[in-house]
């Protein structure tokens, strides 16, 4: 993998993870765009390349993040030791840990049927049109509750919605930010929650692979990739966070679900003229 390449992915994945359009829909799509096999090819760089990226997009939540977290760790801790969830923020912190277990649990026991059976351009393709229009139909719904209010139900519906990201094509943020918006949650607070949720199961995933990634052994020649993809994906990342969160305070998240049905449907018009095939 080329420098450049490793660029483009860790922009993609920078964006994509935070907007909600699919990370690894997109990560899947613009290689299959480009005919570029490479990752595919070498299972053991695609593992440690994709711990790369998502270690960026950590670094990007928890530094536009920063302060939030400090106050929900430690409104975790105060928790602990009162044994009480009674304060707003400690509340929020005990969501986010709530949402946290059902994407671990199904990860965990879904991981290799995930692999050997979705992520297809058509699959992804159709998914992305789906979820992008019940995007728009949640986002449709009153705005009533702000982050301050968020309560243990809530999390654990969002967590459960987290679980249908593992598909590539449904996006963890889009399905995440679309079961707050259902929940009554303002749009600001509905991203904002889906962002912070990512702290966690991110940093388990990094964890996890990264250990995985090392005890199998590093391929060769990764070192320039891997820290060209982790800057790119930070970088990126932080960006798309901040527009996100500008964009709506002012506008609903329908250029979202525009942009999704209509790569979605691209998608398919390149696999049924026979441009592009339906697999990667």
């Amino acid at each position: 993998m080329s420098e450049l390449e490793a660029l483009l992915l860790g922009i993609v994945q920078g964006l994509t993870e935070f907007l909600p359009i699919s990370s690894s829909g997109h990560l899947i799509l613009v290689p299959w765009l480009q005919h570029y096999h490479f990752l595919e090819n070498h299972e053991s760089f695609n593992k440690t390349f994709d711990v790369a990226l998502h270690a960026g997009t950590l670094v990007a939540v928890l530094v536009y993040f920063r302060t939030e977290i400090v106050r929900l760790l430690a409104a975790l801790v105060s928790s602990f030791k009162s044994r009480t969830v009674q304060e707003p923020e400690q509340r929020l912190a005990w969501a986010i840990v709530v949402a946290t277990i059902p994407a671990v649990i199904a990860g965990g026991i879904g991981q290799s049927f995930i692999e050997d059976h979705l992520g297809e351009p058509w699959q992804i393709a159709i998914l992305l049109i789906v979820f992008g229009l019940l995007l728009g139909l949640a986002d449709r719904q009153p705005e009533r509750e702000r982050l301050d209010e968020v309560d243990l139900r809530q999390g654990l519906y969002v967590g459960l919605a987290q679980v249908l990201a593992l598909a590539p094509g449904v996006s963890r943020s889009g399905i995440t930010i679309t079961a707050g918006r259902f929940l009554g949650l303002d749009r600001d607070s509905a991203a904002r929650f889906s962002f912070l949720l990512l702290a966690p199961v991110t940093a388990g995933a990094v964890a996890y692979k990264g250990y995985e990634a090392v005890s199998e052994g590093l391929p060769h020649g990764v070192v320039g990739p891997m820290i060209v993809g982790t800057v790119a994906a930070a970088v990126s990342g932080y960006l798309a966070i901040a527009g996100l969160l500008a964009l709506v305070r002012r506008h609903s998240y329908d250029v979202f679900v525009v942009y999704r049905v209509l790569v979605g449907i691209g998608v398919l018009l390149l696999i049924a003229t026979g441009a592009y095939s339906a697999t990667f």
